[in-house]
């Protein structure tokens, strides 16, 4: 077993789902830490963000705001180097708004295809008119 792994016992190796869509893959560099040497809980959730909007944007084909973040949940820090993978999945479809859940997965450059889930949020997206106001989103 890795030493990362180890060090996330409490929440042991994972699969990536395959019941979600892979949106991003992304590797954090040194540029992105915190004074302790782990990448940034902000620079992950912009991410997220990025990684959340991909599905939406397909269906809203226009301009669209984030709206709200229902809950961020980090489970395990994210280090230099680690490979990202996003997977995003539609919760709900508004009249002029979607939900979508978004999981994290981080794999080290030098064991690929070991897994460990480190962070999942559910985001909303607003389609949004010209001016910046509400506008439904066509079915």
């Amino acid at each position: 077993m890795s030493e990362k792994q180890s060090a996330a016992a409490p929440h042991g190796p994972a699969t990536p789902p395959t019941d979600q869509e892979l949106v991003l893959k992304v590797i954090p560099m040194p540029a992105d830490t915190n004074g302790n040497g782990d990448i940034f809980g902000g620079w992950v959730m912009a991410q997220v963000d990025l990684a959340g909007s991909v599905i939406p944007a397909r269906i809203i084909r226009g301009r669209m705001a984030t709206v709200a973040v229902k809950e961020f949940i980090f489970k395990q820090p994210v280090r230099v180097g680690d490979i990202l993978s996003f997977y995003s999945s539609v919760n709900r479809i508004g009249n002029t708004s979607i939900t979508v859940d978004v999981e994290v997965y981080s794999e080290s450059f030098r064991a690929q295809g070991e897994y460990c889930k480190v962070t999942q949020a559910t985001l909303t997206y607003v389609a949004i008119d010209e001016n910046g106001k509400p506008r439904a989103i066509r079915k």
